[in-house]
């Protein structure tokens, strides 16, 4: 019987969730790069540029709000690139969201696994903060369907719009997949041995005679 894992090993894999979870939090807030799409702003090449397109463009959530989920990525984005921190005004410039109401939403209607996945993706991201979940898991697959779809399959392809998908997209798979939070009392646990049944000393005495 292998003995069980010890206490400080289930103690990490018990957290493995939590530090999953931040991980793929950051990943997405900070607007790393995992894919590059044709999307309604132009050129996406984060989840949450996807969904602040649509956010704005169909007017669900106010433009402030959208623009705090996008700061904190231009802000490390603007002291990566040229150490400078972005205006607050030109936020949606930067981004080209400017007049992102007025383009053509077939662009995204044809990226339907990519739009929804970027929407449970950061919704994810966010409650993943306060409790793990599988959201970030359904949506990251999500994505990677979607690209898959269209840039092996070629479904909805143009010859004229490159479709890149960036090696940081493993990364969010396994932060997504590793946020899940597992029972593992019953990963842990053996499973008891069932017990022999004998027979009845009155069926053997019968068989005998």
């Amino acid at each position: 019987m292998a003995n069980p894992p010890s206490s400080s090993s289930r103690s990490w894999l018990s957290n493995l969730s939590t530090y999953a979870s931040r991980l793929y939090f950051l990943l997405i807030i900070l607007q790393i790069p995992i894919f590059r799409i044709p999307c309604r702003a132009g050129t996406c090449s984060t989840p949450l540029h996807v969904t602040s397109s649509q956010l704005i463009a169909s007017e669900i959530f106010p433009v402030a709000a959208v623009k705090v989920l996008l700061y904190p990525g231009a802000i490390a984005n603007g002291i990566v690139t040229n150490m400078t921190i972005p205006s607050w005004d030109n936020l949606l410039d930067i981004y080209n969201l400017t007049d992102v109401k007025g383009g053509a939403s077939t662009t995204d209607l044809q990226r339907l696994e990519v739009l929804a996945g970027s929407y449970f993706s950061v919704a994810g991201a966010l409650i993943g903060i306060l409790k793990a979940g599988r959201m970030s898991m359904f949506g990251t697959l999500l994505i990677v369907w979607g690209l898959v779809k269209e840039g092996f399959l070629g479904k909805n392809a143009d010859a004229t719009q490159t479709i890149l998908v960036y090696p940081t997209i493993v990364i969010a798979l396994i932060c997504a997949f590793s946020s899940v939070k597992y029972d593992l009392n019953k990963l842990t646990t053996s499973t008891p041995a069932r017990p022999i049944a004998k027979p009845m000393k009155s069926s053997t005495k019968s068989k005998l005679r």
